[in-house]
C-alpha cells in the first residue's frame, strides 16, 4: 500500500471514530471537578478548618498522583535540574496555592459563586498573556471578557446582599486562586511539550500534596487531624472522584476530541455546581444567579469562538 493510501486510510479512520465517548468523558470530568466545592462545603459543616481539610484531601491524593507521575514517566529521560525547578514552581502556583485559596474562599461564599469565579480562568490567561508577553488582544475578546465579568459582578451583588461583607473576602480569595491557576497554565506550555501533560500533572500535583502536608505540620498540631469521620470520608471522595478521576477523564477526552471541544463541553461545570448546590446544600437559586451564569458562560463561549 502506498504512503498516500495509508495516510488517507488513517484520516478516514480518525474521522470515523465516534465522538460521544470523548464528549462523555469531558462531561463527567467537568461534573466531577465541580463536585469539589460541594464536598468542601459539606465538610465545613463538621467544624473543620481549611488547612486541615486540604491536608486530608492531598494526603489521600498523594499516592494516586505519585503513581501517575511514575507511570507517565516510564521509559522517558530523567528530569533535569531546570525541569525540577519549573515543576516545583508550577506545583506551588497551580495546585498548592490555588487549592488553598479556593478552600479558604469557600468558607465565605456559595459553591455556585465559587465555580463562576473559577470559570473566569480563560479570561485571566488572556489578560496574563497581554501583561506578561505583550500578546495582542482584539476588541472582540475585550467584549467577551466584559460579558463574563458582568455576570460575576451580578452574582457578587447578590452574594453581598445575602451573606454580607464576608462575601467580598471569599470572592477575593477564590479570584486569587483563579489567578494562581492561570499563572500555572500560562507557564506550563513549554514544560508540557517536554514532559507530557500527564507526567507534568502528576509531578506538579505531587509537589502540591507535599506542600499542603508540610503547611499543616507547621501551622497545626497533630491533634488537629482528629476530625469527624464524615470529614475523612468526604476527603477520600474529594481526592479520588473530584480530583484524580477528573484529571484522567479530561486528558482522555482531549486525546479523543481535542482541547477546544473538551473545553467547550466543560461549560457544564458551573451549571452542575449550581444544581448540586441547590439539591445537596440547599443553596438558593435566584434570577440573579441564573442571569450571572448565563453571562459568564456566554462570555467564555464568545472568547473561545473569537480567539
Amino acid at each position: 500500500m502506498s504512503s498516500s493510501a495509508t495516510t488517507a486510510t488513517s484520516l478516514v479512520s480518525t474521522h470515523s471514530r465516534p465522538v460521544w465517548p470523548g464528549l462523555l468523558l469531558a462531561t463527567l470530568g467537568a461534573i466531577a471537578f465541580s463536585g469539589k466545592a460541594i464536598i468542601v462545603k459539606l465538610a465545613y459543616r463538621y467544624g473543620v478548618d481549611a488547612v486541615t481539610l486540604i491536608t486530608y484531601r492531598m494526603l489521600f491524593a498523594l499516592p494516586l498522583f505519585a503513581l501517575l507521575a511514575w507511570w507517565a514517566g516510564r521509559g522517558k529521560p530523567a528530569l533535569t535540574r531546570g525541569d525540577w525547578i519549573v515543576v516545583l514552581g508550577l506545583g506551588f502556583s497551580g495546585y498548592y496555592l490555588a487549592s488553598f485559596l479556593d478552600f479558604a474562599g469557600l468558607v465565605y461564599i456559595s459553591a455556585s459563586f465559587e465555580r463562576l469565579i473559577l470559570y473566569l480562568n480563560p479570561t485571566l490567561v488572556l489578560a496574563l498573556g497581554l501583561v506578561l508577553f505583550k500578546r495582542r488582544v482584539t476588541s472582540r475578546q475585550l467584549i467577551a471578557l466584559g460579558v463574563s465579568y458582568c455576570g460575576v459582578l451580578l452574582v457578587f451583588g447578590h452574594e453581598i446582599t445575602r451573606l454580607g461583607s464576608h462575601a467580598a473576602l471569599g470572592a477575593a480569595l477564590v479570584f486569587a486562586s483563579a489567578v494562581s491557576y492561570a499563572i500555572y497554565l500560562v507557564y506550563s506550555g513549554e514544560e508540557v511539550k517536554r514532559l507530557g501533560a500527564l507526567r507534568l500533572t502528576g509531578l506538579a500535583t505531587t509537589v502540591a500534596c507535599v506542600l499542603c502536608i508540610m503547611q499543616f505540620l507547621v501551622l497545626r498540631p497533630l491533634g488537629a487531624l482528629d476530625v469527624a469521620p464524615e470529614v475523612i470520608w468526604l476527603s477520600v471522595l474529594n481526592a479520588t472522584l473530584c480530583t484524580f478521576a477528573p484529571v484522567l477523564m479530561v486528558m482522555m477526552a482531549i486525546e479523543r476530541i481535542g482541547a477546544t471541544l473538551a473545553a467547550q463541553t466543560g461549560m457544564v461545570g458551573p451549571l452542575s455546581t449550581i444544581l448540586m448546590g441547590v439539591v445537596i446544600l440547599g443553596e438558593p437559586f435566584t434570577l440573579w444567579i441564573a442571569a450571572g451564569t448565563v453571562l459568564v458562560l456566554a462570555g467564555i463561549w464568545l472568547l473561545a469562538k473569537w480567539r
